[in-house]
């Protein structure tokens, strides 16, 4: 840890330790990130002379855990009380903090290494102090739980009454961390720290936020994408009881009153003209023929192996696909909103966001301001699926504001807002050769990819997010070609939980059956045919294989298995399936995962349940449809979820890899979808080669 006096804080009550957390992330390879150097200061601990431990949390919280298990790899190495241990939201401060932000499994893997470093320097500084004070040889001395001790005399000594003096000692650098076999808080289902607060209500999330003398709007935006205000006339919105004024802001026209119902009521009252744009002559039937049409068109190259044209030729046996997926709204349970006020010199921002620099950095442009004088308090996300990555709904409050100087302006959003203003995952379309050989192994396989970019995109360069989960198989498949082209029919799109892998991991490991099909190989023996360079990937498979005896499912259900590595962590999925006069009922999925060191393995399993419902209702009933422009889709009762009743048993086994830290927010969304559709096709003999799965598919 490179650590000088300078990130050495002092304060009058205890010991403040700072420290660097890298960050380097597959967005930042992509060429997202915004650069800078290797590493930024970005978290500080700090011990209080009451024995309490603070960690300063640069991470936002969207329920995957990172309060938790932040803090579990500062207290192991601190040897602190856990139960001394609290949190708080660091300020938002790039030139102190770095790059804040949440996206890409990234929280353990960046922190990883930094956080256990401060703690194990905390810790040297405490037995530092504590050896100049009984006058004894530091390495005579240990720690537990909070204390120094010393074995010779039985002396004890708690690091609250040693803060003040180890304040004034320097940061050691190299302090040796613990082996894996000390660890008593890493590896263990503490509980979360969080889940009190949620419980009780303190616990802050976007919509919680309370400014005093605030008021409450809301905006009406175009129903077709890309259009923009012709005319409004206010009249019979301002006569609205509790409407307070009507104002036109980049985004529609906003509607302020002296509640959020008053502003909402005001908004259907309003008299509003649209200019809708090219934009409103799209429907979904049209956009699944342009990218048709695209995936015939040459494309940039993502991967190239081998020759497959000359492989696909002298094959054995051929088989042609074309897999298609759906445009998906993120619809987290907390809508978008954000409070606001806008003052000459100075802006405050309440965001539940997931890019708090970013979203500093939107306001001070939007404002005028300089970055310092903007203010962002993170608050708790009530779900944010890289939904909350983007600032639009930030930005959209700060216009608001900017219309009352002076004024703190809550913007809400209702779920028909969230959902038919959504910034999707896109759709895709994938047209697909493969063949085998003689024996029935793989030897060939094309994809031309053909779906809008995730994030913009270079001209003629490749997404590689657009193809990730394709063109990043591991299976030693010795001829292979994928490609992409963008097709953009103009609906916004940004990441979704586990982005690319979501839809292509489907496409990828649903194709590769039919290749196992065509040689007539079981589904998991070709995959460990095909694994032979990839040990871990191999290993969840077989996990998961023999956990839920594959090739043996109860009577009348039928199994489906997929992998993926997904930028890191491994995961093999098998789910059990029946169908029934075209009703699918999942009553198992069996998940096997290997997302490096175990940090906490009850929230390594939360997550994975979370994904796997995430993944299910997105595979089997939600879509995003488009007619005229508009989204057809305003709530769940016609963007539909799992419900509890449909919920299958799930079975999580952790495969551990020690010291090699891994992500799992993401890890249990791509393999949902072909696992289930491969069991489908071990049921029916139907191939399902488009989401969602819909009962009529299955007749």
């Amino acid at each position: 840890m490179s650590v000088n006096r300078r990130d050495f804080l002092r304060t009058g009550a205890g010991l403040f330790i700072g420290l660097m957390l890298p960050e380097s992330s597959r967005l930042a390879a992509q060429g997202r990130g915004r650069g800078g150097p290797a590493l930024n200061p970005n978290a500080y601990i700090h011990v209080g002379t009451d024995d309490s431990v603070t960690f300063l949390i640069t991470k936002a919280e969207m329920g995957q855990g990172t309060v938790t298990s932040l803090s579990q790899l500062l207290a192991e190495e601190l040897d602190c009380d856990w139960k001394k241990v609290r949190t708080e939201f660091a300020p938002v401060d790039p030139a102190l903090y770095g790059q804040q932000g949440v996206y890409g499994s990234q929280s353990i893997r960046s922190s990883w290494a930094p956080l256990r470093q401060a703690g194990a320097a905390g810790r040297a500084m405490l037995v530092e102090a504590a050896a100049q004070k009984w006058g004894v040889d530091k390495a005579q001395l240990q720690t537990d739980n909070g204390f120094v001790v010393n074995p010779a005399s039985g002396a004890r000594l708690s690091y609250g009454s040693l803060a003040e003096a180890a304040s004034k000692l320097p940061v050691p650098a190299g302090v040796p961390l613990k082996d894996p076999k000390q660890f008593r808080i890493i590896g263990k289902s503490v509980k979360r720290l969080d889940t009190r607060a949620k419980v009780n209500g303190t616990a802050q999330f976007g919509l919680d936020a309370k400014v005093p003398g605030m008021v409450f709007a809301v905006v009406a935006r175009c129903p077709v994408f890309g259009g923009k205000v012709a005319s409004f006339d206010p009249t019979k919105a301002k006569a609205v009881p509790g409407v307070k004024t009507v104002v036109q802001v980049p985004s529609g026209v906003a509607v302020i009153g002296e509640n959020t119902w008053a502003a909402m009521q005001g908004r259907k009252a309003l008299e509003i003209r649209w200019d809708e744009g090219p934009v409103a002559n799209v429907n979904s039937a049209g956009i699944s023929k342009m990218f048709a049409e695209y995936a015939e068109q040459p494309g940039a190259v993502a991967k190239k192996s081998g020759d497959f044209e000359q492989a696909f030729a002298g094959a054995a046996k051929k088989v042609n696909a074309v897999y298609e997926a759906p445009y998906q709204s993120h619809s987290p349970m907390e809508p978008m909103n954000c409070t606001a006020v806008v003052r000459a010199d100075s802006c405050e921002i309440w965001a539940p966001t997931q890019m708090q620099a970013g979203g500093r950095s939107a306001a001070a442009q939007l404002t005028g301001l300089k970055p310092e004088q903007v203010k962002l308090n993170t608050l708790f996300l009530g779900g944010g699926f890289g939904r909350r990555s983007s600032v639009d709904y930030l930005s959209e409050a700060v216009e608001v504001a900017k219309t009352m100087p002076g004024t703190p302006v809550k913007l809400t959003w209702s779920r028909e807002d969230d959902m038919q203003h959504d910034l999707y995952r896109p759709a895709s379309y994938v047209k697909f050769s493969g063949a085998v050989d003689a024996e029935g192994w793989p030897v060939a396989l094309s994809a031309k990819v053909a779906c809008p970019s995730f994030f913009g995109g270079r001209p003629g360069a490749v997404d590689s997010t657009a193809v990730e989960g394709i063109h990043t198989l591991e299976y030693t498949i010795p001829n292979m070609y994928v490609d992409w082209r963008k097709a953009d029919p103009g609906i916004p799109t940004t990441f979704w939980r586990a982005v690319g892998y979501t839809q292509n991991t489907f496409f990828a490991e649903a194709f590769l059956d039919e290749l196992a099909a065509a040689g007539g190989k079981d589904p998991v023996e070709l995959r460990r045919k095909l694994l032979g360079n990839s040990p871990r990937l191999l290993a969840v498979l077989n996990r998961a294989a023999e956990k839920a005896n594959w090739g043996k499912p109860a009577a009348g259900r039928h199994q489906g298995v997929a992998v993926v590595n997904n930028i890191g962590s491994f995961t093999a999925m098998v789910a059990e399936v029946s169908v029934d006069k075209g009703k699918l009922k999942v009553h198992r999925v069996v998940c096997a995962v290997d997302c490096g060191h175990i940090v906490n393995p009850a929230i390594i399993t939360q997550q994975i349940e979370s994904g796997i419902v995430y993944a299910l209702s997105a595979s089997t009933k939600g879509a995003i449809t488009i007619d005229k422009g508009r989204v057809q889709q305003g709530n769940f009762n016609n963007y539909d979820v799992l419900r509890i009743d449909e919920m299958p048993k799930i079975d999580v086994h952790i495969v551990e890899t020690e010291n090699t830290p891994g992500g799992i927010g993401e890890a249990s969304v791509p393999p949902l979808a072909p696992a289930v559709a491969n069991a489908i096709f071990a049921a029916t003999g139907k191939r399902l080669r488009k989401l969602p799965i819909r009962q009529e598919d299955l007749v």
